[in-house]
Parts: structure tokens; sequence; C-alpha cells
């Protein structure tokens, strides 16, 4: 168990400064409709970190081209890494609870709040 939570810890540490990133630029983008769609548009700083989260480039205008793959192979780790410490994080809830139900009650709200806020977001 000490194992586990030592993974945890260290790849949580690790990759959340680039989680942070991504949770800001995704809540940006979700909350701004009218902003810059296409690759290099972007002009302010704002647009452009989220130019990296939607296309994995930095729009600069120095720059003759633009290869994502290094950094697109850095978020598949991270998304890898995230879905691990993810199962380690729930194994540790389980292990860790003397009272189950709780933890259970957890897991399957968060997967019937989002449902149901996209069904009852739906327009008929």
């Amino acid at each position: 168990m000490k194992t586990l939570r030592r993974i945890h810890l260290y790849l949580g540490c690790f990759f959340a400064p680039l989680m942070t990133f991504y949770l800001l630029t995704g809540w940006y983008q979700t909350l701004n409709r009218n902003r810059t769609k296409t690759e290099g548009e972007a002009g302010d700083w704002v647009s452009r970190l989220t130019s990296v989260h939607v296309d994995q480039i930095y729009p600069s205008e120095r720059a003759m081209a633009f290869s994502p793959t290094l950094y697109r192979w850095l978020v598949v780790v991270m998304s890898a890494c995230l879905l691990v410490t993810l199962v380690i994080g729930i194994i540790l809830a389980f292990n860790l609870s003397k009272v189950k139900w709780p933890v259970w009650l957890s897991l399957v709200l968060g997967v019937l709040v989002p449902v149901v806020l996209l069904w009852l977001g739906q327009k008929r």
C-alpha cells in the first residue's frame, strides 16, 4: 500500500502543472464561445495558450512550421498516468476507508450526475 501511495503522490505532483494548464484552458474554451478557432490565429496570450490546448502548438510569428508530435506524446503519457493515478486513488479510497458505501456512492454519483446534466440540457 505504501508503494501505491508513493506512485500516486509522485505521478500526481509531476503532472499537476500540466493537468492544471489543461483544466484552465479547457475552462476558458467552455465559457468563451467566440475564441480563435484556427491554428496560428491567436493574438493574445490566452488565445495562444488555448492554441496549445487545442492544436498542441504555441503560435509564433517566427516559426516556419509546427510539429506537435513530441508534445502530443507528452499529453498521451500524461493521460495514461492520470488514468493510473485515478485507479490508484480509487484503490486507496477503498483500502483506507473503514466504511465502503460512501466510496461507492461517490463513484456512482460521479457517473450519474454528468449523464443526468447532459440529458437535462437536451432540447426536445
